[in-house]
């Protein structure tokens, strides 16, 4: 298998994972402010702040309101973490991969990305949006099960499970991020009589409420909610399931080197996250921490098994 075809099909998961969990992550918000009674305010700049991308919003828009925080998030050409500019990656490095995917997996691509080319005007208005989300997480669902079920668990699976896992993590660590950052702000007085709630959509968006109950218990507590999405090992959206998916993965590739001994660092450090000793604001930067160390993982994939681009295009003009 080529270098740069493990890179592409690495990047590919991570870019679906990306769309789907920008759709996750939009619709969690939109749920709080139906189940929230109306006079307790929420900002949608926070959304701007956890996706690390202001300067980029305000060079093109003047205010976080929800239409263009909404507009920015999922459709925006401009933004490359768009929802719509990730999906566009995806399907591109999905075209320039067909021969190691199922043909079904890449007509699922096609047809989201055509629904989201021919729909991106219906983001705008709240109940068009709340359609555009779930047709794109349906779809994001049925391409990871139709790869589960028609692909062969090969080197190329083995790289689709790297990329999906570590944007899985990152993106859930965002999602938690939400939920401290709306829990801490000046309003929080206000906002913590309705926690239960808050925590409850969480679990919700990541599909975890009915697992949750069974392995913690009916009560819904911030704290046991963020260990629960931090450390368990079995829950698929869980960050510590991710990690062990990683060292699954990795550990059957070939020249995996030092790798295993990186996961192991990364999953001690998560399993000793005691979110009843924390604050929000220490959660909050332990929550950032992770997204480093995550992204430093990606950086000791990409050196240990994917070329530099100078590799990359000798290795293109000798293919």
């Amino acid at each position: 298998m080529l270098s740069r075809s493990a890179e592409r099909i690495y990047w590919l998961a991570r870019y679906l994972e990306r769309t789907e969990n920008s759709a996750r992550l939009i619709s969690v918000y939109m749920n709080l402010l139906l189940d929230l009674p109306k006079g307790v305010e929420m900002g949608w700049p926070q959304l701007i702040r956890i996706n690390g991308c202001e300067a980029l919003f305000y060079e093109h828009y003047k205010a976080a309101s929800e239409r263009n925080v909404a507009k920015f998030l999922l459709v925006d050409n401009d933004n490359p973490i768009s929802l719509y500019s990730s999906l566009s990656f995806a399907r591109e490095n999905m075209r320039t991969t067909r021969e190691l995917l199922p043909d079904e997996a890449w007509e699922q691509v096609n047809e989201m990305y055509l629904f989201a080319k021919n729909n991106l005007d219906t983001v705008t208005n709240r109940r068009g949006r709340v359609l555009f989300l779930n047709e794109i997480m349906e779809g994001c669902q049925r391409f990871t099960g139709l790869l589960s079920g028609y692909m062969s668990h090969n080197h190329p699976y083995r790289f689709i499970r790297l990329g999906r896992n570590i944007e899985r993590a990152d993106m859930s660590s965002r999602i938690l991020e939400l939920a401290t950052l709306l829990l801490s702000e000046s309003r929080s007085h206000e906002m913590r009589q309705y926690e239960s709630i808050l925590w409850m959509n969480i679990l919700q968006t990541l599909n975890a409420l009915l697992m949750y109950r069974q392995h913690v218990g009916s009560r819904v507590k911030g704290d046991d909610v963020l260990n629960y999405l931090l450390r368990d090992t079995a829950l698929p959206r869980a960050i510590g399931c991710c990690i062990h998916e990683i060292d699954d993965a990795i550990r059957l590739l070939p020249n995996h080197d030092a790798l295993p001994e990186k996961l192991a660092e990364l999953d001690k450090y998560v399993q000793s996250i005691d979110t009843q000793k924390t604050t929000q604001y220490q959660l909050r930067s332990i929550l950032d921490d992770l997204q480093s160390r995550l992204a430093d993982l990606h950086n000791d994939i990409s050196e240990n098994w994917f070329l530099s681009q100078e590799q990359s295009q000798f290795q293109a003009m000798e293919s």
